[in-house]
């Protein structure tokens, strides 16, 4: 770990190292924001990201199956046409029949949908890869599963923090207040704790999709804010004199 206690201090090698990552880890959350829009963005049959998409997604509908949500929502524009969608919920209106599977709904399974939801994909989804995969989804739709939200949350839980970290540790070498510098480090920590506990709580009541929302709106301005002031200070702010306090 570096000695120095802000930036007129460090190198230039180390600014640039500073900077290249913290401009990595800005992209890269961009994207993530990117992914979850498309991954949620339409459960609620309309286009856009909404808070009726996020109750949908912990909560569930409760008045229609898993799959049937998924084809009317955010996986209608992976099948070929609204014909297949239909097949695929007449089937499950009827009964979810293992030979009326087999004869029209597998092949559009196969030819649409099994690339990704297979255990050769490596992702973290149903596999359709057989008739009693496929059935189980045609259950009331209830949200996301305990086991998924459990999943989901550790490796939120150790990944961002590491980044939360590492972003903190430049941040603290900016010449502000020190009482809004040990706030702001400790806020992102706060919101993405509360942010996964809210989770929880959503799938039992959906009102708290927005409790959702906030934490997660609240940990991304406080994570931006750091990094964006990081950079300036990096390299446009005329420091003071005395060092200051960390």
């Amino acid at each position: 770990m570096p000695r120095y206690k802000r930036f007129a201090d460090a190198s230039v090698s180390e600014k640039i190292l500073d900077s290249m990552f913290l401009i990595t880890i800005g992209i890269g959350y961009l994207f993530a924001l990117l992914n979850l829009y498309y991954t949620d963005q339409g459960r609620d049959g309309e286009p856009g990201l909404s808070v009726k998409d996020i109750q949908l997604a912990y909560y569930g509908s409760h008045n229609q199956t898993r799959l049937g949500a998924a084809i009317n929502g955010p996986m209608e524009s992976n099948l070929p046409n609204p014909a297949a969608k239909q097949t695929i919920l007449d089937w499950i209106n009827r009964g979810a029949k293992e030979a009326e599977y087999h004869e029209k709904v597998e092949p559009i399974i196969q030819q649409n949908c099994i690339m990704c939801h297979s255990a050769e994909s490596g992702l973290p989804i149903p596999h359709f890869t057989s008739y009693a995969n496929v059935v189980k989804l045609t259950e009331t739709d209830t949200g996301a599963t305990i086991p998924a939200l459990v999943r989901v949350s550790h490796i939120h839980l150790f990944g961002i923090a590491f980044i939360l970290f590492f972003v903190g540790r430049i941040f603290i070498l900016c010449e502000i207040p020190v009482w809004l510098k040990r706030i702001t480090v400790a806020i992102p920590f706060l919101f993405l704790i509360g942010d996964i506990f809210s989770w929880y709580i959503a799938k039992l009541i959906p009102g708290f999709a927005y409790v959702i929302i906030a934490n997660g709106a609240l940990m991304g301005t406080a994570f931006g804010a750091q990094l964006l002031t990081s950079l300036y200070q990096m390299w446009f702010y005329k420091p003071k004199s005395n060092p200051v306090e960390m």
